[in-house]
């Protein structure tokens, strides 16, 4: 068999609202003091218009919305750091037990290490059950930027260099992982799920192309007859987990390590630490 089918499936029994952060920024954007709109030098006519382009719900769509500002970071980072570093190990060593993929020459290991990483640890944060509460960071106030006599250019570095994650990316990691507990996934359906997802041929530039998208044919036709032998014959369950898949493609790497990883590596770089684990070696390691 191409793909071990070891591994604990991580079944969510009782299950809790998605943590709320308050009530939404926008939600009180509207009513702004004498003092704000001198600060933003605008006109009450800029008020309206901001009121009918800014989404009551918070769309990251808006790129007004102050809500794609917010920051935030592990409410419990001890614990939670440690257990994203056994799922990014346990990660690891699911693709150490593919010889297949040690088949492939190194350039082409290179790329899907590094392009499918992040969506094969939610994966495995949804395998091991691995739930997290967030903790916003206070953004500093524009008063205080101009009463400290910040230039512009200083205040932009700040925004840039904020701490923590973006929440939108980080809550959009966090219904992902909902939606694969409501699936009760099995282990043997995870196993099928990783090798779809890390023999990705998408990647256009593979040197082995129709090697890899054999291999990603090989694990979704197993995961199909399985699932048709589990489910007696209905395939409505693989429709939505190919779904499920297409979603984790979307999830931001630099948001995992940001919020799992930073407190752990300082300045390193999680994508040289995986290569250094799985023991490839590009030229300018």
């Amino acid at each position: 068999m191409l793909f071990p089918a070891g591994g604990n499936s991580a079944s969510m029994a009782t299950k809790t609202p998605e943590e709320k952060f308050g009530k939404c920024q926008c939600e009180t954007y509207h009513s702004k003091s004498i003092l704000y709109q001198i600060l933003h030098k605008e006109h009450a006519s800029e008020t309206k218009r901001h009121q009918q382009h800014c989404n009551p719900h918070c769309s990251t769509r808006s790129k007004r919305c102050p809500c794609l500002d917010r920051r935030v970071v592990l409410r419990t980072p001890e614990a939670i750091c440690r257990r994203a570093s056994e799922v990014l190990l346990k990660t690891s060593t699911f693709i150490r037990n593919l010889p297949s993929f040690y088949h492939m020459p190194w350039e082409d290991q290179f790329v899907l290490i590094q392009q499918n990483w992040a969506p094969l640890f939610v994966l495995g944060m949804a395998q091991e059950g691995v739930d997290f509460d967030l903790r916003e960071i206070p953004a500093t106030s524009l008063l205080k930027k101009i009463l400290l006599n910040q230039s512009s250019t200083a205040m932009n570095e700040l925004g840039s260099s904020s701490a923590g994650a973006s929440l939108a990316k980080v809550q959009k990691m966090k219904n992902l992982l909902w939606k694969f507990w409501d699936l009760d996934i099995s282990a043997k359906e995870y196993a099928y799920l990783k090798g779809i997802i890390l023999f990705n041929s998408e990647c256009s530039v593979l040197k082995c192309l129709p090697y890899v998208q054999s291999l990603q044919q090989e694990a979704q036709k197993a995961l199909m007859e399985f699932i048709s032998t589990m489910f007696h014959g209905s395939l409505g369950r693989f429709s939505l987990i190919l779904q499920l898949i297409k979603s984790l493609r979307d999830i931001d790497a630099n948001a995992i390590e940001e919020l799992f990883f930073r407190p752990v590596l300082g300045e390193a770089t999680l994508n040289v630490l995986l290569l250094e684990t799985l023991y490839i070696k590009p030229d300018w390691l």
